[in-house]
């Protein structure tokens, strides 16, 4: 994958190229010759146009060629203007403009691509990942984001998730770009969500034609396609959608434990229907064993927290690139589109009182939400500061495990039992923090906690493309598409939310090509199973990984209360999941050479407007 360091069109930058430890850089130059992009990338991972004093360049995934790119790009007179070009932007990919000294940068809608910037020497540089700019500074832990990392895991929200966790190192939210004046950059708002006013019918044309683009419009590749196929709506749809120009298609689907899952079922179903496509399924025994230790790789950027499953998806990347798959599709995200959050309730309740108290009592039948929860949140929705103060003030106190997420998060925060009063603290003063910081992703409630959704998982999937890609394989996903996700925000919440249908949106855009057993599911494949089997086969090897444990060590755990949980009776998945995480952040610990030491000043970059 391609990783490169963005720097500004002045002396004092270019003479900084020295300083970094990257091997045989590639240097895309400003027009006045002066290095600006400087890293690693293949030759189809970037695109480059120029329009006079303007100079574009597209990394990552965007079906826009260099001829295109110059076009769009024609009618830009100032670094500004290149809104308009970013809003056409398929993909997800990083755009960056360099114009007259004017330089600006940004990642995809999404999160699935990122920019990171810090202050070096009175000079601002970026780049798509933190460790690169962590070596050029030297820089420290930040010990409240990786205590936070071992308390949320896979489900920490924006701007938690987002918080970089070296100490003098920024993340820029996906809906900023990153404009350099000279050597000193500032932050600005460049998107923001469509207003969701189509229908449910109206707007499923838009989400196929935007999913039919997202796997259809995307660069050739020396190689074959391949596409998970686990009989879900979302990986199948992918497949079928493929498969309509893609005639050696190879599925891939691996086998569940639990007999129960009807996966299985879906998937066999739409086998027979692609008859044309290679169809491969991994048993269980042929799969690496959920929480291999020995399976999972460690990324210096950040801590693989999505630790359980990684060893598999290693090993099926492998699996595919011998098969000669050299772009892969999945169906990451949809959940997180198509299946909206309740905290649509709160504002159906002001324009449609009838419909929200008919829903509310529908939820509460088939998810058996307590009634006083479930009225607070819709009667009293609050803010995004209230949100985030009620998770500092609730810490460690027991939660209501069926209470809906009515307000302006997800999941809240829930400290497991190992971690130490004084990462308590940490954890508590970052949740502080951010309730002062925090602003909506959307004025609309529930398309906020759909943004909030997709960009919770992109910050993990960004991370298990780079496993695909040590293989040579692209994983490439689709529903995280700047196209598709505008169309789904187009969509009015209430309508995609129907507690008697799942995915309706989904479903209406892929009527006609998906067959209509499979869009008609009402099921959803559950793995507790494996994790239950994973967790009892390599119990031995995470106890022993953490004997001598470098959180332990910074006094953020305490492993004689994990040893404890763990060999006790697991009531529940509560603790495998908070595992994970925790597993993920000791072997990220363990892989840097940061001091144990209080994080050192830098110069700040220019504060967020």
């Amino acid at each position: 994958m391609s990783t490169f360091v963005i720097l500004p069109d002045t002396a004092a930058a270019a003479a900084m190229r020295a300083r970094m430890a990257l091997a045989s850089p590639r240097v895309v130059s400003h027009v006045s010759g002066r290095p600006w992009l400087v890293g690693s990338w293949a030759d189809d991972q970037i695109t480059v146009g120029t329009a006079g004093p303007l100079r574009v360049a597209v990394i990552g995934e965007c079906p826009i060629g260099e001829e295109r790119l110059s076009e769009l790009s024609a009618a830009i007179t100032t670094v500004a203007d290149v809104d308009r070009l970013a809003s056409l932007m398929p993909g997800s990919a990083h755009l960056m403009a360099s114009m007259d000294g004017q330089v600006r940068a940004q990642g995809s809608i999404s999160g699935l691509s990122r920019i990171f910037y810090a202050r070096l020497d009175g000079v601002d540089v970026a780049s798509d990942r933190a460790d690169v700019l962590a070596e050029m500074l030297d820089a420290v832990v930040d010990e409240q984001s990786l205590a936070v990392r071992m308390a949320g895991g896979i489900a920490l929200a924006p701007p938690l998730n987002e918080r970089c966790l070296w100490a003098g190192i920024s993340s820029l939210s996906p809906e900023r770009c990153l404009m350099w004046t000279r050597d000193r950059a500032g932050e600005r708002v460049w998107w923001n969500p469509p207003a969701p006013h189509l229908s449910l019918r109206g707007g499923a044309a838009g989400v196929r034609e935007a999913l039919t683009a997202a796997v259809g419009d995307r660069p050739p590749v020396r190689g074959r396609m391949s596409a998970d196929l686990s009989g879900g709506m979302d990986s199948t749809s992918l497949c079928f959608l493929a498969a309509r120009h893609t005639p050696g298609l190879l599925t891939l689907r691996w086998a569940e434990a639990d007999a129960a899952n009807d996966d299985a079922d879906f998937a066999s179903q739409a086998i027979r229907a692609l008859d044309r496509a290679e169809h491969l399924v991994v048993t269980q025994r042929e799969l690496p064993s959920i929480f291999d230790l020995e399976g999972i790789p460690v990324e210096t950027e950040q801590p693989v927290v999505t630790t359980r499953a990684v060893a598999r998806l290693r090993h099926n990347a492998q699996l595919l690139a011998h098969r000669g798959s050299r772009r892969h599709l999945a169906g990451h995200g949809a959940d997180e589109l198509f299946v909206p959050s309740p905290g649509y309730l709160a504002p159906l309740l002001r324009h449609h009182p009838m419909l929200a108290l008919r829903r509310l009592r529908q939820n509460r039948a088939l998810k058996r939400w307590p009634l006083r929860p479930a009225l607070a949140g819709l009667l009293r929705p609050g803010t995004v500061a209230d949100w985030w103060h009620a998770q500092a003030n609730n810490l460690g106190m027991p939660r209501t495990q069926r209470a809906p997420a009515m307000g302006w998060g997800l999941h809240a925060i829930q400290v497991p039992e190992w971690i130490t009063p004084a990462g308590l603290d940490l954890i508590r003063q970052a949740l502080k923090h951010t309730a002062q910081q925090a602003q909506p992703l959307s004025d609309d409630l529930g398309q906020h906690q759909t943004l909030l959704a997709v960009r919770t998982t992109a910050a993990h999937y960004r991370l298990i493309a780079r496993i695909f890609a040590d293989a040579g394989v692209h994983l490439d996903l689709p529903y995280y598409d700047q196209r598709v996700i505008d169309a789904v925000l187009r969509v009015r919440v209430h309508e995609q939310a129907d507690p008697q249908r799942y995915k309706p949106l989904l479903a209406a855009a892929m009527h006609g090509i998906v067959p209509s057993t499979i869009l008609g599911r009402a099921t959803k494949g559950e793995f507790g199973q494996d994790l239950r089997r994973g967790l009892a086969d390599n119990l031995p090897a995470i106890l022993d990984l953490f004997a001598d444990s470098a959180l332990a060590e910074r006094g953020l755990i305490n492993v004689d209360t994990l040893r404890n949980r763990l060999l006790a009776p697991q009531r529940d998945l509560t603790a495998v999941f908070a595992l994970e995480a925790l597993i993920g952040c000791e072997l990220w610990l363990r892989a840097i050479t940061c001091p144990a030491t209080q994080p050192r000043e830098h110069d700040a970059p220019a504060p967020a407007p």
